[in-house]
């Protein structure tokens, strides 16, 4: 399982709209957390070992109605 964090900077007024369609819409997303500063969501997905990151987020995240741009960070287990 690889884990990996998607910052989303949405469209005025649709952080609400933005965040209700990636948890129903989007299997691989586990939680979506309200953040402040230059993005306005923090989504946690966890995708099933060689599945492909860029196309998940260009394909899955990027194309929400709403989404404006995002930046992906990758997590790896540092500590047992």
């Amino acid at each position: 399982m690889q884990t990996i964090f998607v910052m989303v900077k949405c469209d005025l007024g649709r952080a609400y709209d933005v965040a209700d369609r990636a948890v129903q819409d989007v299997e691989a997303v586990s939680e979506v957390h309200s953040i402040s500063g230059q993005y306005d969501l923090l989504m946690k997905c966890c995708l099933p070992d060689g599945d492909d990151l860029g196309h998940f987020v260009t394909e899955q995240v990027q194309t929400l109605p709403g989404v404006r741009d995002t930046f992906t960070l990758i997590a790896f287990k540092a500590f047992a």
